[in-house]
């Protein structure tokens, strides 16, 4: 019975976490598309999401959010390609905060979410080809068991500001 206790007690005390982002959104400007100095695509790019309430004066509220976006790899070029401002999008993936020291000294910081996954939402003829292309490179990915995330060294990334 001790040790039962023992154990149901330390399972409790087991803290996880979870880093998980998941938005829907308008591109807030078009994607801009880098390489690292070894070569990795990056792309950046923006998402604005609207969240919209009603007060207990009846009033429609709405407020506007804004995110910034990194997608790496192949992942990094498909939103290149198919992305445009406006364009509404499904963005999975995680946070990451990054910093830097700016000409003048002081330490920035800024806060992005790291794409995983993307689906365009806005459908025309050349989403549809961008839906195959995604599909094909998560097939290749899933082969090489392989994800879209950064390099380890993705402080690279401050290089590129």
């Amino acid at each position: 019975m001790y040790y039962f206790f023992i154990y149901f007690f330390n399972s409790f005390h087991v803290m996880r976490s979870v880093n998980k982002v998941i938005l829907i959104g308008n591109l807030t400007r078009d994607p801009e598309l880098k390489n690292t100095p070894n070569g990795q695509p990056i792309v950046t790019f923006g998402i604005a999401t609207n969240r919209e309430w009603v007060t207990s004066e009846k009033e429609k509220k709405s407020l506007a959010e804004f995110h910034n976006i990194v997608a790496w790899g192949k992942l990094a070029e498909i939103c290149n390609q198919f992305l445009k401002k406006g364009k509404l999008v499904y963005i999975e993936g995680y946070l990451k905060t990054r910093s830097w020291d700016n000409e003048n000294g002081t330490k920035s910081f800024r806060t992005e979410v790291v794409a995983n996954d993307m689906i365009i939402l806005d459908r025309d003829r050349k989403d549809a080809r961008a839906d195959a292309i995604i599909n094909e490179a998560e097939a290749e990915a899933m082969e090489a068991d392989t994800t879209q995330s950064p390099p380890a060294g993705d402080d690279m990334l401050d290089n590129l500001i």
